[in-house]
Formats: C-alpha cells, sequence, structure tokens
C-alpha cells in the first residue's frame, strides 16, 4: 500500500477507537439518566429508602461518565480539522451546526447540571433536585438527537444544495432533519443505550445480591432493570425491523453486505438466512456457508419469495468491508436474542418468587452484563463500515474526505490516542469494578432529614 493509503487506514482506524469508547460512554449515560429519574421519584414520592440508596449509588458512576465523556467527545470532534480537512471543509455548512446545537444546548443541560444533581442533595429543595435530574435526563436526549441527527444526514442525505467549489449548504433545516432514516436511527440508538444500561444495572445488582443478599437497593435495581428489559427488548426488535426496511429502500449494498448476498437467488426463491459464512470479497462468494434457504425473505421483505439487490449488482468500488459488516450484524442479533431469553427467564423465576435467590439467574446476568454493550458496539460498526466508501453517502468518498498527512505524524497521532485512551479506559474500568462491589456509601443524616419532612 502507498502513504496515501495507509494514511487513510490510520486515520479510519483512529477515528474507530475514539469514536467507539466516546459512543460507549456517551450511551451509558443516555440510559442511566432514567433510572436515576426513576429511583429518585420512587424516593420521593413512594419513600423508598431503597430507591434512595440506588440513587445514590449509580450518581456517582454518572457523574464520572459524563466528565470523561465530555473530554473524549472534544477529542473526537477535534479530528474533523486534523484528519478529516477535506470532509469539513465540504460538508462542514451541514454538520458543523447540527454539533454546535448539541453542544450549546445539551452541554448545559447534561454537563452543566450534573454537578448539581451530584452536589446538591441535601443543599436544595429536593422537588427542585429532582426536576434538575429530569433536566439532565433531557439534556442527554437532546445530545443524542442532534449527535444522531448529523449521522443520520450522512447516511441518507437530503435538504442540502452544493455550491461551485463542492461545498454543502443546507437548503432548509427542516429538509436536513428529515433524512429518511433519522426517525428510525434516533428510535434505535435510544433504546440500544436504555437496554445496554438495564443490563449492566441487573448484571451489577446481581453481583451485590450473590454478595449480599438480602439487599434492598440491589433488589430496587435489578427489579426495574429486568421489568424494562423485558418490554424495551421486543420493541427494539420491532424497530430494528422498520430500520432494516429503511436500510433496504435507502442503502441497498449495505443490506447486501450484511447478508452476505453475493447473487441473487433463483426466480421464485427467497433470500435464504445465512446462520454462518466466511465472506471472500476478492472472489465475491461466501465459503463454508451455513443458510437456511427463502427463511431470510420473511424478515427482509416479509414474505417467502422476496428479493433484494445483491452485492454483483453494485460496482465494485461501492461495496463496503462484507466480512466485518456481515459478523458484526449477526453479533449484534445475537446478543439481542440472548438478551431477551434472559429477560424472559429472569420473568420466570419473578412470578415463582425466587427472582432474589435463584443463583444460576443472578450468575447469568453477571455474565450477561456487558451484552448490551457488545450489541450496540457491534450496531455501530454495521452502521458506519456498512456506510463504506462514503463519509457521506453516495455524495463524497471517504478516500477523499481524510486529510493529506505525513504518515509519520498519523502514526504518532495513533499511539498517542491508543495509549492515553488505553490507561484512561483501563483506569476508569478497574474503579468501575471496584466500586460497584464496595459497600453502598452512607448517606449524611441532613440529607435524610431533608427528604423525609419535605415527604
Amino acid at each position: 500500500m502507498s502513504d496515501a493509503d495507509w494514511v487513510l487506514l490510520l486515520s479510519r482506524g483512529q477515528f474507530a477507537v475514539t469514536m467507539g469508547m466516546h459512543i460507549t460512554l456517551a450511551a451509558l449515560t443516555l440510559g442511566l439518566a432514567p433510572f436515576l429519574v426513576w429511583f429518585e421519584a420512587r424516593w420521593l414520592w413512594g419513600k423508598r429508602p431503597a430507591a434512595r440508596n440506588a440513587l445514590h449509588f449509580w450518581l456517582k458512576i454518572f457523574a464520572l461518565t459524563v466528565a470523561i465523556g465530555a473530554v473524549s467527545g472534544v477529542v473526537m470532534e477535534f479530528q474533523f480539522g486534523t484528519n478529516w480537512a477535506p470532509f469539513s471543509q465540504q460538508a462542514g455548512g451541514v454538520i458543523g451546526p447540527l454539533l454546535f446545537y448539541e453542544v450549546l444546548v445539551a452541554f448545559f443541560l447534561e454537563s452543566g447540571l450534573t454537578g448539581v444533581m451530584l452536589f446538591g442533595m441535601g443543599k436544595i429543595s429536593p422537588r427542585v433536585h429532582f426536576i434538575i435530574t429530569c433536566l439532565v435526563a433531557t439534556g442527554a436526549l437532546i445530545s443524542a438527537f442532534w449527535i444522531l441527527a448529523a449521522n443520520s444526514w450522512m447516511q441518507t442525505p437530503v435538504g442540502f444544495l452544493r455550491e461551485e467549489e463542492g461545498n454543502m449548504v443546507p437548503e432548509s433545516w427542516l429538509s436536513v432533519l428529515a433524512a429518511p432514516s433519522f426517525p428510525w436511527r434516533f428510535s434505535h440508538m435510544v433504546m440500544a443505550c436504555l437496554i445496554a444500561v438495564a443490563f449492566m444495572m441487573a448484571g451489577v445488582a446481581a453481583w451485590r445480591l450473590l454478595h449480599r443478599p438480602g439487599e434492598t437497593a440491589a433488589q430496587t435495581m435489578l427489579s426495574a432493570a429486568l421489568w424494562f428489559a423485558l418490554f424495551a427488548l421486543p420493541l427494539q426488535i420491532f424497530l430494528g425491523d422498520k430500520h432494516g426496511e429503511n436500510t433496504l429502500e435507502h442503502q441497498p449494498a449495505k443490506l447486501a453486505a450484511i447478508e452476505g448476498s453475493w447473487q441473487r437467488p433463483a426466480p421464485g426463491d427467497g433470500e435464504p438466512l445465512r446462520l454462518f459464512a466466511l465472506p471472500d470479497q476478492q472472489a465475491q462468494r461466501n465459503q463454508l456457508e451455513l443458510a437456511i434457504p427463502s427463511l431470510g425473505s420473511l424478515y427482509l421483505r416479509h414474505n417467502l419469495t422476496g428479493q433484494i439487490k445483491s452485492l454483483s449488482e453494485f460496482p465494485a468500488d461501492a461495496i463496503p468491508p462484507v466480512a466485518p459488516v456481515f459478523f458484526a450484524f449477526r453479533i449484534m442479533v445475537g446478543m439481542a436474542l440472548l438478551m431477551l431469553l434472559t429477560s424472559v427467564a429472569a420473568a420466570i423465576q419473578r412470578v415463582r418468587g425466587k427472582l432474589f435467590r435463584s443463583t444460576r439467574l443472578l450468575w447469568l446476568l453477571v455474565v450477561m452484563s456487558p451484552a448490551g454493550f457488545i450489541a450496540l458496539l457491534a450496531g455501530w460498526v454495521v452502521t458506519e463500515m456498512g456506510r463504506q466508501p462514503w463519509t457521506v453517502y453516495g455524495v463524497l468518498r471517504t478516500a477523499d474526505s481524510v486529510s493529506p498527512l505525513p504518515l509519520g505524524w498519523i502514526i504518532a497521532s495513533c499511539c498517542g490516542v491508543l495509549l492515553v485512551y488505553g490507561i484512561a479506559f483501563g483506569l476508569g474500568m478497574r474503579y468501575f469494578l471496584r466500586y460497584v462491589a464496595s459497600p453502598l456509601p452512607q448517606e449524611p443524616e441532613v440529607v435524610v432529614a431533608v427528604i423525609s419532612t419535605s415527604t
């Protein structure tokens, strides 16, 4: 490969690392905030001390995540000017304002008020504190709205004009926000964050119950997380199906890569469900394919004979990397199905009155605790790698979006990012694991007194 090819590859890799780590933190804050609202509501109006303890337990994790996430987000966005200057120049007229709105509105609501939420307990009215918690959760949702609006426009660009220099400018902001994939991408991503946090919370609560049986705060966490997961996962499967229909219409090459479909089936035959295969992009075929005939058409076209465009129907330079997209999609779906089965098993144990005492179930929840984040990151790989070779789908290629940096500079940059992020996230994970295993923090008596007198 030439130096230019290495610069492109390393720039993509660096952005993938920073984005992958940042999206994990963003998902944690977005998914955790509604649970904080729920626990505080149960505390104020349900007078449940266990909910108060659960709230205080997760508040510190939430605040730490917001702080680190704000920094990692800045590092990620700086790359638009360093590694992706041509992209910023041509698409900045659309992307720049969307990211600015995210910072302007969401940063002040989420980051600014998190300190009040963390340190204001006992110093401000409990009801005012609850309003602050709701505003923080709203800020996290608004942040996701603007970020996903920008990403959805890059996936399905609409509502823009191209100037003579090639730069893109919005025709109207309403038309930009009307990107066809935005409603399904936004709802699917928000639900993914909530499910990921629910299973993480269930795993933490299960670990605490295994080591501290009868801890009421852990029981409250476990019950809330599993109730939510039980109803959210079927909804997420529905949203995923609608998102897939949107992809079929607007990004057919991505869907063909997801399915590993190199050639259309014979007329009258449906698309197979490929359970496993080794996609060979050079030979344009699958090795060791294990498939169920026609079953793929059932979820792709909602019948047994419908077909999709195959990869052979696209130019070779417009096909995404098939193997990563193919396997990432199956990891995402596999994790979702495992989480659904785990939620059903937990519901059965709840009915039997053994939810908090079934050792096998509790250990299963501990093992499954990262499943939601694994599915989320796998879905992100499908979304972003499936868009290749485009940064703005069908409009601007990735190879034309990268800055012409010296190879030595980009190697040093990648090494620095890997080192700093590796240390930061390694220490953060170490702190998190120690914290979730520690005894519940003892709250000052003044806080309890204030809440008791106000309720």
